[in-house]
């Protein structure tokens, strides 16, 4: 018996596992991915998003495996919709770990066990790639896809509160079922901001995120995804998240000396900066130089400012979740959603 085949083994014995794949436009390699699903996996839920392929019907067609529900949308309710769906019928049937992986082949199934094994041993709630964590294996991805990517990552440890997270938009996600139930599934975004809103939703329960180190291959496949297309749209995303969480966390749920050093420091960066515009517009009028005395007084409260501002930042850095929530949790009070998408 080879090392795969006892973890997979493993797994099975700990848990049930179910994979739940958003179909769109990926009839091409819908078959190679859902083939390479090994034996640790008891469900395989083709999501078909109103897809103009028909992949959901392909499916029914050209594959017999007991383990595949085929669920087809009347329209599309784009990539997390089609998520969302495949979570409800996951967790009508009780099974404890659901994956989330793309049919357009970019996601290799034989790295599942590894992206489950931290919620089966109870060390995480919610696992997802990290296509960045060996630099070798960057050579593969397109330059823009990276930049993209590196710079939604920036933009989503402000808005989730998970700094150690990188590569947020990776779609290859597990999460245990007793986390499912306490997330409000009809908040999170049905469309690209999907992998990313659930992040946010995550953070605020505190639940426990890893990061699983894996690659990607890139073929001929089509990606629906442009990262730096994305960005103005996602920056106001982000900045809804990030204000709802700072305020939920450092003045609802809790105060601390962060709740007194954003603000504080906010005021005093925006102070010293337009007060030194405003002397820099009438020196300029008058054709004078500023004194030393009025550039200082520009200058201290943006240096405050931004002190007080990285001591905040330090601060949330370091309050990342460092226990997984699901084995704390009781099974008994969990209901499947029955919110609609």
């Amino acid at each position: 018996m080879n090392a795969m085949h006892r973890t997979a083994q493993s797994l099975q014995d700990r848990a049930r596992i179910a994979v739940v794949i958003p179909c769109f436009r990926v009839k091409a390699h819908i078959g190679e991915v859902i083939a390479g699903l090994g034996q640790e996996v008891d469900a395989i839920y083709v999501i078909d998003d109103a897809c103009p392929e028909q992949t959901g019907a392909w499916v029914r067609a050209h594959l017999h495996d007991a383990r595949l529900r085929v669920i087809e949308h009347d329209h599309n309710l784009g990539v997390g919709g089609a998520v969302m769906t495949g979570y409800r019928a996951a967790l009508a049937e009780g099974f404890d770990i659901v994956v989330k992986i793309d049919g357009d082949g970019q996601m290799d199934p034989a790295d599942l066990p590894r992206l489950v094994r931290p919620i089966v041993l109870g060390q995480a709630d919610y696992c997802k790639g990290n296509r960045f964590f060996h630099p070798e294996d960057l050579s593969g991805m397109p330059l823009i896809r990276l930049l993209g990517n590196g710079a939604l990552s920036l933009l989503s440890k402000l808005s989730t509160g998970y700094w150690q997270i990188f590569d947020p938009t990776n779609g290859y996600t597990a999460i245990h079922r007793l986390v499912v139930y306490r997330l409000p599934l009809q908040k999170i975004s049905k469309r690209y901001f999907f992998e990313t809103d659930m992040l946010f939703r995550l953070g605020l329960m505190n639940a426990k995120v890893t990061d699983i180190p894996m690659k990607s291959r890139y073929g001929n496949e089509t990606s629906q995804l442009n990262a730096l297309a994305v960005i103005p749209e996602f920056f106001f995303k982000h900045l809804r998240n990030f204000t709802k969480r700072v305020i939920y966390q450092y003045y609802l749920r809790d105060m601390s000396i962060a709740s007194m050093q954003l603000p504080l420091g906010l005021a005093a960066m925006l102070s010293g900066a337009g007060f030194g515009l405003i002397k820099w517009r009438d020196a300029a009028q008058l054709h004078l130089e500023s004194s030393a005395g009025t550039v200082m007084l520009a200058a201290l409260p943006i240096i405050m400012g931004f002190q007080l501002l990285m001591s905040f930042l330090s601060f949330d850095i370091s309050q990342q979740p460092q226990q997984a929530l699901w084995p704390h949790l009781d099974a008994h009070d969990a209901q499947p959603p029955n919110r609609t998408a």
